[in-house]
């Protein structure tokens, strides 16, 4: 069946599976709920919420609604607030047991029942750990799947495997029930507004393509902060490490929107065909091209190994920085260094960089120019460059071109990724959403160096330790410097790094 790319679809049902869990409590119900307030859901669209949670509607409805802001309590949002309830209803049922989507069936088809029109569409969000991804899509598959005129589409979290060997088995058995034009695997990150301004920043503006390149680019960091622990998550964490939470997906997926070709168009193919030919010009990262970290106590703050879901004497990394090479014509010889980390000073990403030194003669020790992009918080891009210092001396100085959000969009509303990549799938949009091939070639640069880290091939890595709310491991500006960064003096600061007046 031919899906339609352009429009939402009337008589829909979203369901939301895993909807007892975190993840659909924190992010997706607020952002079904931001995308109905501002008018983006279909017509006499419900919402159905499942999971094994007993729990009745009030429950539900109190549980769903608990994370959506509703500044000073205002009466507009409180009424939007009951109106959202009013087309969500829940039912608990297991994930494995066939006869549970049989009921869940009926339960849909109660609702369609109401529907002027014949046709319906379904749309499941599969708000799950991948344990269930497989068991859940078959019997969505065999037993709620709309098969007379209507559209099914179904939206799958990460993590997408392990490794290269479990992603290409989870794949496999998610295509036995789900076509690839029906299936979107949602990485946030590419929902986000700066991560989606970065192709008209690049292919908009002609003096940013003149520079995009090996000739003008020194050095590439994309860089991502938190400032708080794994705080209880440890189990879950310590399965998977920072690399696999947060350097081969989102910030993966970063890299390749910054550095793939111009597209031919704004198809949703178009640009994943160039994200995936970018991709396969990476080779596997090297150990070399790693640095790994890991936090202990400080600053009153309990270090990793003390969390008691933690294994004792865990030599999980809770910091990574790696270095990828892109061999192209456009990029050879360039470092891109990913770095991620827990329980360091700010909560931040961003991307920086770095050009090359300008030409030796009438300056000498001036600063380089950087372009950084501010992903999150208080999105911003700033060109750092060198002017006069005003005076009747000739003296360059640093400063910046400043473009931050908050002060140039006043008045503009920034939507949440989720709500950005949900409205994405009910219109059919694959623009943003991880192509199965582009898993695969992802899987392939970094599991030579998580087999490395999991113990797979030979003793595991021990990582540097670090202390709780600082920059981590002190060897991470040696390591950076090894690539050629070049850090500004320090009388140099943006103005705007801290935004609490705006």
């Amino acid at each position: 069946m031919e899906t339609n790319h352009d429009e939402l679809k009337d008589n829909t049902i979203i369901i939301v599976f895993g909807a007892s869990g975190d993840l659909a409590k924190k992010k997706t119900f607020p952002a079904l709920f931001g995308l109905y307030k501002n008018g983006f859901l279909p017509r006499d669209v419900h919402i159905v919420g499942y999971a094994r949670t007993k729990m009745d509607e009030a429950e539900f409805h109190k549980r769903v609604t608990s994370y959506i802001k509703n500044p000073n309590d205002d009466a507009e949002v409180a009424s939007d607030i009951d109106d959202f309830k009013k087309f969500t209803s829940y039912l608990s049922g297991s994930y494995e047991d066939p006869a549970s989507f049989k009921e869940l069936n009926k339960h849909l088809e109660e609702i369609e029942s109401h529907y002027q029109s014949k046709e319906c569409n379904r749309l499941f969000y599969l708000a799950l750990p991948p344990s269930v991804f497989v068991p859940v899509a078959k019997n969505i598959k065999d037993e709620c799947y709309v098969s007379k005129g209507g559209i099914n589409r179904i939206i799958v979290e990460k993590p997408f495997g392990k490794d290269l060997k479990s992603c290409r088995e989870l794949i496999g058995s998610l295509k036995q029930s789900w076509s690839e034009d029906e299936t979107f695997r949602i990485d946030h990150y590419l929902g986000k507004e700066m991560v989606k301004n970065i192709l008209v920043l690049r292919f908009a503006n002609v003096w940013i393509g003149a520079a995009w390149d090996k000739n003008s680019i020194s050095n590439v960091q994309i860089s991502f902060k938190e400032p708080f622990g794994t705080e209880g998550r440890g189990g879950y964490f310590d399965e998977f490490g920072i690399i696999r939470d947060i350097l081969q997906n989102h910030l993966l997926q970063v890299l390749s929107v910054l550095t793939m070709e111009r597209p031919v168009s704004f198809a949703a193919e178009d640009i994943r065909d160039e994200k995936v030919k970018v991709l396969r010009a990476i080779p596997a990262i090297e150990r070399n091209d790693t640095l790994l970290g890991q936090y202990v106590a400080a600053n009153g703050k309990p270090g990793y190994l003390q969390d008691s879901t933690v294994p004792p004497n865990s030599v999980c990394p809770t910091f990574a920085a790696t270095t990828v090479w892109i061999n192209n014509p456009r990029w050879e010889g360039v470092p891109f260094i990913l770095k991620a980390g827990k329980a360091l000073n700010e909560s931040k990403v961003e991307i920086r960089i770095q050009f090359k030194d300008v030409v030796q003669g009438i300056f000498k020790d001036i600063a380089r120019n950087e372009l950084v992009i501010r992903i999150q918080p208080s999105e911003a891009i700033y060109l750092k460059m060198n002017t006069k210092l005003p005076g009747l001396y000739t003296r360059a100085m640093p400063t910046e071109m400043d473009l931050t959000y908050k002060r140039r969009f006043t008045d503009t509303k920034i939507p949440e990724a989720y709500e950005s990549l949900i409205l994405d799938a009910l219109k059919g949009d694959h623009s943003n959403f991880v192509r199965d091939d582009e898993l695969d070639v992802a899987w392939k640069i970094f599991t030579p160096i998580l087999h490395w880290i999991d113990g797979q091939d030979g003793p595991r890595p021990r990582p540097i330790n670090y202390p709780y709310g600082s920059r981590g491991p002190k060897e991470l500006d040696t390591f950076i410097g090894k690539y050629g960064y070049r850090r500004l003096a320090d009388s140099y600061a943006w103005p705007v790094t801290h935004l609490s007046s705006l």
